[in-house]
């Protein structure tokens, strides 16, 4: 059985329980945006400080992280969804045309599964397209708020970087901040990042689909627990993985997901 009939025959025995497709940065490299901790030379930790993506630092210097998070914008305000992203749509389509259920959790903040027209979506890192307040407790920041980003003039910071001109909060002016989650905060910080959604999913998901995903972060760490102990099949797509301990009973697909996905769909597709 060749690896594409795998993945269509499992997604095929979920039948109408919940397909939980969980996508990482390496579903978004064929778009041209570079993964975090992976084998492409634009990593984004091979050569940048990880102590930046925290919110100590957006105190200590919020002008060196502003200058940063704009760097990563725009790479991702140039980039276009690819064959996966769409295919992940089509397989949504697929299964509510069986009216099954589906979610895509995605730790992207690249808002490419959006712009492709997944609707069951889940963004639990957070998104570029928008920002929040600093300050916990106003109207535009945690726990609830944000705005988006294209509300706000970054012109006057990106022509002279300086506290003069950061972007402030249209509510009670304190500065802007990037509306991703920090590696030193909590998922349970911001309600957008919707994480008691995805403990949820996770201990009622039929079958789980990793796309471009290190494993590398707490979300998966919790799904891949999950879905192992109540023994439920779960597939990583990656070209590139590394062989994953032999407690964790993931099956391993070494292709590209913008080959594999819309190879997968199209089989289910003709049925």
């Amino acid at each position: 059985m060749s690896v594409v009939e795998q993945l269509a025959d499992a997604i095929r025995e979920a039948g109408t329980g919940l397909i939980l497709v969980v996508s990482g940065a390496g579903i978004s490299t064929a778009s041209g945006i570079p993964t975090f901790r992976g084998h492409d030379p634009g990593a984004i930790w091979k050569d940048s400080d990880m102590s930046k993506a925290t919110f100590d630092y957006f105190r200590r210097d919020p002008v060196g992280q502003w200058s940063w998070y704009l760097d990563r914008f725009s790479r991702v305000d140039d980039a276009e969804p690819n064959a996966a992203h769409h295919a992940v749509v089509r397989l949504e389509e697929w299964q509510q045309s069986r009216a099954g259920e589906f979610l895509v959790v995605t730790q992207n903040i690249d808002n490419l599964h959006a712009r492709a027209g997944s609707r069951e979506l889940i963004e639990v890192h957070g998104t570029s397209a928008r920002l929040r307040c600093a300050r916990p407790g106003c109207a535009l920041g945690a726990p609830r708020g944000s705005l988006p980003r294209e509300s706000v003039d970054l012109q006057p910071f990106v022509e002279s970087p300086s506290l003069e001109t950061l972007p402030r909060c249209p509510e009670c002016d304190e500065f802007l901040r990037a509306h991703v989650l920090f590696f030193d905060e909590y998922y349970q910080e911001h309600s957008d990042y919707r994480f008691a959604e995805v403990q949820s999913a996770a201990a009622r998901a039929e079958l789980m689909i990793f796309v471009g995903t290190s494993f590398a972060v707490g979300v998966t760490d919790l799904l891949v627990q999950t879905a192992g102990a109540r023994g439920r099949p779960m597939f990583s797509i990656d070209p590139h993985a590394a062989p994953m301990p032999a407690w964790q009973p993931v099956i391993q697909l070494r292709e590209p997901a913008e080959e594999l996905l819309p190879e997968t769909v199209a089989i289910l597709e003709r049925g």
